[in-house]
Formats: C-alpha cells, sequence, structure tokens
C-alpha cells in the first residue's frame, strides 16, 4: 500500500513507467540506421554492360574492387583507369544501380582489313610488314598513329621527307572496321647545297668530290646520290677522315655534320664542321728483322 501509494502521490503509475521506457528506446533507435548505412554502401553484385566480345568476368577481373568492397571513389576511379589501360575499349563508366556496381562499355572495333591507298614508290608489302595493325586485331587511334609514323619513317628512309599519311576508318557492321591509309609519297626530297667549314688545306669542291653525296643536279635524275640519306651522311664522314689520313692529318676529326631541311621539306642542306689538325710527314724510317742472314737495308730503296 505503502508503495502504490507513493507511485499515486506522484501521479505516475506502473503504465506511466512502460511509456517512460519506450521512449527512452526510441531515443536509443537512430544508432541502428546508421550501422545499416555502412551495409548498404558495399558492393553487392557487378553487372557488366554492353560486352560484345569480351567476356563478362574477364572485364569484372580487370577492376580493382570486388564484391564486398565499399563504393568509394578513389577506389572506383582505379578501376576505371585499369579498364581503359587493356587498351580493348573505346568508352567505359561505372555507375550504381542500389547496391549494384554497374560497368558499361565500348568495346573498340575489329580490324576487317588494312589498305594503302597512294603508294607507289614502295610497294604495300613493303609497308604491311613496317605496320603492327593487322586483320582481326583491335582497332586503336593511338595504335593507327603509331603505324603512320612508321609508315612515314620509312619514306624518310628512301629520302621523301615531304610524305604524308592520313588514316582513314571505314565503319561495318557487328562493331568492324576497314583501315585505310591515305597516302601522298611527295618528291625525294634533295641536297641542294654542301658546304665546309674549317677546312684550310683542301677547298670545298676538293671535298665535295671526296664524298659520296652529290648536290643535286638535273643531269643526276637517274641517281639517288643527291637524296638525304642519314646513313650515307654518315658514310660521308668516314670518306671525309680517309681523305685527310691519306694526306697526312694523323688529328683530323668531324666535329659535326648537320642536315637542315627546308620549310617547304623539298631540299636539304648540309652542313660540316672539320677540325684538320696539323699535318705530319715521315722524317726517318727504320728497318729491323728478326730473321736471320736477312739485311734491314735490303727494303730501304722501296721505302
Amino acid at each position: 500500500m505503502e508503495i502504490g501509494n507513493k507511485y499515486h502521490d506522484k501521479g505516475k503509475s506502473p503504465v506511466v513507467l512502460r511509456w517512460l521506457l519506450i521512449v527512452l528506446l526510441v531515443r536509443i533507435v537512430p544508432a541502428v540506421p546508421a550501422f545499416a548505412q555502412v551495409t548498404d554502401d558495399t558492393i553487392a553484385n557487378i553487372r557488366v554492360d554492353g560486352a560484345q566480345r569480351v567476356d563478362s568476368q574477364t572485364i569484372i577481373s580487370y577492376l580493382t574492387v570486388k564484391s564486398g568492397d565499399s563504393f568509394d571513389s578513389a577506389a572506383l576511379d582505379a578501376s576505371l583507369k585499369s579498364i581503359f589501360r587493356t587498351g580493348l575499349f573505346a568508352d567505359a563508366t561505372l555507375g550504381r544501380e542500389g547496391r549494384t556496381l554497374v560497368v558499361r562499355v565500348k568495346e573498340n572495333p575489329v580490324i576487317n582489313k588494312v589498305a594503302f591507298e597512294g603508294n607507289s614508290a614502295l610497294t604495300t608489302e613493303a609497308l604491311e610488314a613496317e605496320i603492327q595493325l593487322r586483320s582481326r586485331t583491335v582497332f586503336t587511334r593511338p595504335k593507327a598513329q603509331g603505324d603512320v609514323q612508321r609508315i612515314l619513317e620509312l619514306y624518310r628512309r628512301s629520302g621523301r621527307f615531304a610524305a604524308r599519311v592520313e588514316p582513314r576508318v571505314v565503319e561495318l557492321s557487328q562493331n568492324r572496321v576497314d583501315l585505310v591509309f591515305e597516302i601522298q609519297e611527295g618528291e625525294r626530297t634533295k641536297v641542294q647545297r654542301i658546304t665546309f667549314n674549317g677546312n684550310k688545306s683542301f677547298s670545298g669542291d676538293t671535298l665535295r668530290s671526296a664524298i659520296a653525296t652529290r648536290e643535286s643536279a638535273w643531269w643526276r635524275f637517274l641517281s639517288s646520290s643527291d637524296t638525304y640519306d642519314p646513313d650515307r651522311l654518315a658514310y660521308d664522314e668516314e670518306l671525309l677522315r680517309q681523305h685527310y689520313l691519306a694526306n697526312g692529318y694523323a688529328d683530323f676529326r668531324v666535329v659535326s655534320s648537320v642536315a637542315k631541311l627546308s620549310q617547304d621539306k623539298s631540299e636539304f642542306y648540309l652542313d660540316f664542321t672539320l677540325h684538320e689538325g696539323d699535318k705530319y710527314k715521315i722524317s726517318d724510317v727504320q728497318f729491323t728483322t728478326t730473321l736471320k742472314n736477312l739485311d734491314p737495308e735490303t727494303f730501304r730503296p722501296i721505302s
């Protein structure tokens, strides 16, 4: 009775106490969704959309995240970069649908055939041997530009520095393309002028006659000696050394050999800078021998 009267006096019945307990529990509840929110931020599934030739599981293997990982922006960015590094896709995006990570890809096309247009100075076989893209390989713009540079280098080695190459893509069905290299070969780039610096003992005409490269002239239309060739330029340096050594210049060296291309890429100007050094003469010749009964002086008349 005293206990009942006590609660009665304060106006709080057992029913009221139960309501107070419920209110306290309600105030604790907000901590629960916070835990559920962390769980909802993890990847439950990974789905691939847009794959045609590449298997979906293969694409998933390129990701740096997996099921159970969180939707972390840095990790997803690393996964996207990993997909692009394969070189298999023209485009790729990562999206989220609930707890599903959606990988949307657009595959690079496959090359149906590779063709060349405008080439006559170089055969199609020579060009095909130089490039890396082939029929049934995956086409990418960087690879096509790499092959353009290889073709241009092949033309430069044949003396055509004005050559131009443009890749053209012809779209076909089933995500296939034909790749056509359109070529403007241009004329052979001639050596218009050859000059020498530092030569005192020999004239420019003498030195020009000692090397293999020739200045351009109309009567040389059947010869390629007046076209620029980097390998021939190195050979010219050796011919200059032989010329000077044969004339007693033991310290001779080619300081530099520079090939300057005109702005319109139609002419080259070769410039050799030389260090002649001193000319040496033989003052005396001595003969020795280890053979018995052989007088070394016998050879002096023919020395």
